[in-house]
């Protein structure tokens, strides 16, 4: 349901490489599309430009091309005619009296975006409360929201106690990608699947996340930071709760998000007196990427030269509850890989006899795989008879073709999960529950690398990571879907 009313969205971080590739592009795509109310406006903090007329230059070179299809002249400009500019130092809690006076005239409810570093969060937020302007606002916070449980616990304290947990949006993109929507249309709309998603028929689970991308000038940030933190702690538990969640009894948000949080709460700890069996974690070094040479991650810039921060990890994961009881969910993420995926892989059991003898291979069974980048699908493997003379099988699957039954455009994910702010709707945002259960997961293998000081396992930046992410798999007798092909 769209707002009928206008709304004031407020841009911290206006200039940062989030609003120029994602905020701003979703919240045009949601404009052109007609999903703005006309009396909202979208208002940039930033301290980089003296007026709004520089900012809206900036716009045209730096935003513009990030929007996918590309952007009509009379809807762009349409567009601008909602920004405005507001500068000052977010660090100088006076200067809010700019934004004060810039915003208080404008209708409608008000939201704050703050695609800021962590630490800006707090004196941001008290910011606005001493401006009078958090009074039942919403308020986005984006990843990563502290260091540890901690730090974490701590912001999550100070921001609580400015605006209500209702008005609090902790966002992670992935939650707002069509495939995402869809896996949860598959399995709770749908009667086939659900009876085959538990431990008696399904075999094991993969979720992977790779990027060709280093740290594109971010080591400073991501050197204190590490896969763990930046992806698993996050994205990847994200998308494993809502793998194996039992059904929510409504799509409401607080069902939703409770089966999400019983999926964290059940996660078997890390055994840590054998953690290298099942937690792996790598560093790249020089390596060939397309056919482009990329240098070693310890002589990016802003990265220690000895360093021993993860760029890669790989666990295998259990969840400790009657459905998923003894089904070992695999998780892998890393920097500098062989390719850009985002995938979720179910490996269905092989049939308990096989009356085709050795041609019906353990490999080559029914599996799901729900793709999340570059390109959006989900397929269905199964294996089928060859034509011609004997009965020798092979591999073949059905696409479920979203592009081809539904003609209309997809929406990106920020620009669903934008509206969804906008709109007041929770149920795709990370409640304050999940975000310290998947801390208290994560922490101890944090503390137990620290504690054993093991660097961590090279691997040539356009390969798949160590070795080791492989023999993880291999124990449980399968592998990863790409080493496959």
């Amino acid at each position: 349901m769209q707002v009928d009313t206008g709304f004031t969205f407020v841009l911290f971080g206006g200039t940062g490489d989030l609003a120029m590739r994602k905020i701003l592009p979703g919240l045009y795509q949601a404009h052109r599309s007609g999903l703005l109310p006309a009396a909202g406006r979208i208002a940039a903090v930033a301290r980089g430009f003296c007026n709004r007329e520089a900012y809206i230059q900036w716009m045209h070179t730096h935003v513009r091309h990030h929007v996918k299809p590309a952007s009509d002249d009379v809807s762009w400009n349409d567009f601008l005619e909602r920004i405005l500019f507001v500068r000052i130092d977010l660090g100088q809690p006076e200067d809010y009296t700019v934004l004060r006076d810039t915003i208080s005239p404008l209708p409608g409810i008000r939201v704050f975006y703050l695609a800021t570093r962590p630490s800006l969060f707090v004196p941001i937020c008290r910011a606005l409360a001493c401006m009078g302007l958090s009074n039942g606002a919403r308020i986005v916070l984006e990843k990563p929201l502290g260091y540890d449980l901690k730090s974490s616990s701590a912001i999550n304290d100070a921001v609580g106690e400015i605006f209500e947990e209702g008005h609090i949006y902790r966002i992670d993109h992935y939650l707002g990608k069509e495939p995402v929507q869809n896996l949860l249309a598959l399995r709770f709309g749908n009667a086939l699947f659900e009876p085959l998603w538990r431990r008696e028929w399904v075999d094991s689970i993969q979720i992977t996340i790779a990027e060709e991308l280093g740290v594109e000038g971010r080591g400073d940030f991501y050197d204190n930071t590490g896969a763990l933190r930046d992806m698993v702690q996050n994205h990847l538990l994200q998308l494993l709760s809502i793998v194996a969640m039992e059904p929510p009894h409504s799509m409401h948000t607080d069902a939703l998000r409770d089966e999400k949080l019983r999926v964290l709460r059940a996660l078997k700890p890390i055994e840590l007196c054998n953690i290298s069996r099942v937690a792996v974690r790598g560093q790249y070094y020089t390596g060939v990427l397309k056919g482009v040479a990329v240098p070693a991650y310890v002589t990016e810039h802003g990265v220690s030269a000895s360093s021993t921060t993860e760029t890669f990890v790989a666990l295998k994961v259990e969840i400790e509850n009657w459905r998923w009881a003894g089904v070992p969910f695999f998780l892998r993420t890393g920097k500098r890989l062989s390719d850009r995926v985002a995938e979720i892989v179910v490996n269905f059991r092989a049939v308990p006899h096989s009356v085709f003898g050795s041609m019906t291979l353990r490999n080559s069974s029914n599996r799901l795989v729900i793709r999340l980048q570059p390109n959006e699908s989900i397929r269905l493997y199964c294996l089928a008879k060859q034509p011609g003379e004997g009965m020798n099988l092979q591999s073949v699957h059905l696409d479920l073709a979203f592009d081809e039954f539904f003609k209309e455009d997809r929406m990106e994910a920020y620009q669903r999960l934008l509206l969804d702010v906008i709109n007041g709707r929770l149920a795709l945002f990370v409640h304050r529950d999940e975000q310290e259960a998947a801390w208290k997961w994560v922490e101890p293998i944090l503390s137990e690398w620290a504690r054993l000081g093991t660097p961590p396992r090279r691997y040539a930046a356009g390969t798949w990571g160590p070795a080791a992410a492989s023999a993880l798999l291999a124990r449980h007798g399968t592998c990863w879907l790409e080493e496959e092909n």
